[in-house]
């Protein structure tokens, strides 16, 4: 009997349930140990996952009302040159303060400051830094009309510098970029507030202004280009022309 003969006898005498239990087994082996996991087998286990994306939670932002366990307090310090004006005008800052933000505030004699608190009658987180930034607008010199705008917009900040920061000067040169600032009776600052719609205090070196950002950073400009020695006339026409690009863009 050749070889190929006895191979079929013995395929043919073989049961059904022993062939299907033979041919099961490498798959069940396969399971137990699993070939090597490559990126593409990563990616498309992920994508037959079907679960959906993870999104992180957010959450709005607490409002005044929900941090009331949270008093905060604010310190603003008053120069000794500025004690007597402020105590004049008393009634006038705190008024706003009171009534409009909410808020407790007091004056620290022994400290030389003022300091503002949050009531439990507080809704607008941000009022707190608001009243600062009024506080230091009318110890900074600002009139009070201009700095209670601080109160009721936004986007209206104080920005301070010295006129060493631009150019060193001495003498009579300092008394003279003054002087440009300035202008006569006060003519160049003035235009300088109505071009640009913003406030500038003078205060021997130290220049501060009260205004948008953007505004302030033109005004600024313009201000070192007058310490720089430019004559007024022409950084007042490069400033009308910078001021109408800025208003036909916003």
């Amino acid at each position: 009997m050749c070889i190929r003969d006895r191979y079929q006898r013995r395929v043919r005498g073989t049961p059904k349930a022993t062939m299907e239990l033979d041919d099961a087994a490498p798959a069940e082996q396969m399971e137990e140990h699993p070939g090597p996991v490559t990126r593409k087998r990563a990616l498309d286990d992920d994508f037959d996952t079907g679960a959906p994306p993870v999104v992180k939670p957010k959450f709005p932002a607490l409002t005044a009302e929900q941090m009331a366990g949270r008093t905060q307090l604010r310190r603003v310090s008053v120069p000794t040159h500025r004690m007597n004006p402020l105590k004049n005008m008393w009634i006038e800052v705190t008024t706003p303060i009171v009534k409009h933000l909410k808020l407790q505030i007091r004056m620290n004699i022994k400290r030389k400051a003022v300091e503002i608190k949050t009531s439990p009658q507080t809704t607008n987180p941000g009022a707190i830094q608001k009243a600062a930034d009024f506080i230091k607008a009318v110890l900074l010199g600002f009139e009070m009309k201009d700095a209670i705008a601080v109160i009721r917009m936004d986007d209206l900040y104080v920005d301070s510098f010295d006129l060493d920061d631009v150019k060193v000067l001495r003498g009579d040169h300092l008394s003279r970029a003054i002087g440009r600032i300035a202008g006569k009776d006060g003519k160049t600052k003035y235009m300088l507030e109505n071009a640009t719609k913003t406030r500038i205090v003078l205060a021997d070196k130290h220049v501060h202004l009260l205004g948008s950002h953007s505004k302030i950073k033109v005004v600024r400009d313009a201000i070192c280009d007058l310490i720089m020695g430019s004559p007024a006339g022409k950084v007042m026409t490069k400033l009308r022309t910078v001021v109408s690009r800025l208003n036909d863009r916003f």
